[in-house]
C-alpha cells in the first residue's frame, strides 16, 4: 500500500507540470493586457510607465523564463505576488481557502446523505411508489440548475421565509460558528442536491446489479434478515462504484462554487477566481487552478485507497 501511494504521488508531479504549463500559456494568450489595467487611463500611453510595470512584475522577460521562475517559487511554497493588489498570493488566499473548503465539505456531505439512502430505498423497492418518487426526485435534481435554485430562493422564497435571505455580512467560523453554519448550509444544500441526482441514480443501478448476484440469493436462502443482507452483503459491494462517482463530483463542486459564491457573496476562492480572471491577475489564477488540481488528484487517490476498505479482496501491493 505504501509503495502504491508513493507511486501515485510521484505521478502527480508531471500532471501538475502539464496543468500549469497549459494554464500559463492560455492566460498569456487571452485578449487584453494586465499592464494597461495597472497603468490606468493616464499611464497607458506612457511607454516608460509600461516598461516600469513590466519590469516590476517580471513581465518583460520571455515566457519560458517567467514559467521557470514561477515554478521554482511554487516549489518553495511561494505563489508570487498579486499583480493588482501587490500583496503575496498566499495572503490573498489564506482567508478564502478555508471558506471554499468548508463549502465543499458540506456539499459532499449533503450529497452523500441525500443520494445514497434514496438510491438504496429506490433499488430495494424497485417499481413501487417509493422507486418512482426516488427516480423523479433524482431527475428533478439533475434538471434544475443550481444557480436557478439559488436565485429562486432569494427572490421568491425570501419573501416568505427569512432563512432564505442571505445575511449582508459573512460570519467567520471561528468568531461565530452558529451564524456561519446558518449562512453556509443553504448554499451547500443547493450545490449538494445538484450533485445528488447523478449519485442517486448511480446508487440505484449499482444496488440492482448487486441484488441479482448469486451470493445475495444464497444469503436470503440461509434465512438472513433483509436488513442484514442489505447492509452486510449488498450495500458494501454496491458502494465501490458509487464512491468513484462521488469522488468525480469534487471538480464540479469546485467549479460550482464560483457561481454560488457570487450569488451569496461568499468570500471564497471561487468568487475571487472569477474576479482575478477578469483582471488578468495571472499569479492568483495560476495559484487557484494549481490548488484545485492538487485537491482533485488527492481526492482520486483517497477514492482508490477506499476501495481496499470497502472490498478487502482489493490489494495494491
Amino acid at each position: 500500500m505504501q509503495r502504491y501511494i508513493l507511486q501515485r504521488l510521484l505521478l502527480t508531479i508531471p500532471t501538475l507540470l502539464g496543468v500549469t504549463a497549459i494554464l500559463f500559456v492560455m492566460l498569456r494568450t487571452m485578449p487584453g493586457s494586465i499592464v494597461e489595467l495597472i497603468a490606468g487611463d493616464f499611464g497607458v500611453g506612457d511607454e516608460a510607465t509600461r516598461q516600469a510595470i513590466m519590469a516590476e512584475f517580471g513581465l518583460d522577460e520571455n515566457w519560458v523564463v517567467q514559467y521557470v521562475k514561477w515554478s521554482s517559487q511554487v516549489a518553495r511554497g511561494d505563489f508570487g505576488t498579486s499583480l493588482m493588489s501587490g500583496r503575496p498570493v498566499m495572503d490573498e488566499l489564506g482567508h478564502r481557502l478555508p471558506v471554499t473548503f468548508e463549502l465543499g465539505v458540506l456539499t459532499i456531505l449533503i450529497t452523500t446523505v441525500v443520494a445514497i439512502p434514496i438510491g438504496v430505498v429506490s433499488a430495494i423497492r424497485q417499481n413501487t411508489a417509493a422507486d418512482y418518487v426516488g427516480r423523479s426526485v433524482a431527475i428533478g435534481f439533475l434538471a434544475a440548475p443550481n444557480f436557478w435554485i439559488a436565485l429562486l430562493l432569494i427572490v421568491v422564497a425570501g419573501r416568505y421565509f427569512v432563512w432564505a435571505v442571505p445575511p449582508t455580512e459573512y460570519p467567520t467560523l471561528t468568531e461565530d460558528p452558529i451564524s456561519n453554519l446558518k449562512f453556509m448550509v443553504l448554499p451547500a444544500v443547493i450545490l449538494g442536491i445538484s450533485s445528488a441526482g447523478g449519485v442517486m441514480r448511480f446508487t440505484r443501478s449499482s444496488m440492482l446489479e448487486v441484488l441479482r448476484q448469486d451470493y445475495v440469493r444464497t444469503a436470503h436462502a440461509k434465512g438472513l434478515r433483509e436488513r442484514v443482507v442489505i447492509t452486510r452483503h449488498v450495500l458494501r459491494n454496491a458502494l465501490i462504484p458509487v464512491v468513484t462517482v462521488i469522488g468525480s463530483q469534487i471538480p464540479f463542486v469546485v467549479g460550482g462554487t464560483i457561481i454560488i459564491e457570487s450569488i451569496y457573496s461568499i468570500p471564497g476562492m471561487g468568487r475571487y477566481y472569477f474576479t482575478a480572471l477578469g483582471n488578468l491577475d495571472f499569479p492568483i489564477v495560476q495559484a487557484i487552478v494549481l490548488i484545485s488540481a492538487i485537491v482533485v488528484i488527492l481526492s482520486n487517490l483517497l477514492v482508490d485507497i477506499s476501495y481496499s476498505w470497502l472490498d478487502p479482496r482489493i490489494r495494491y501491493d
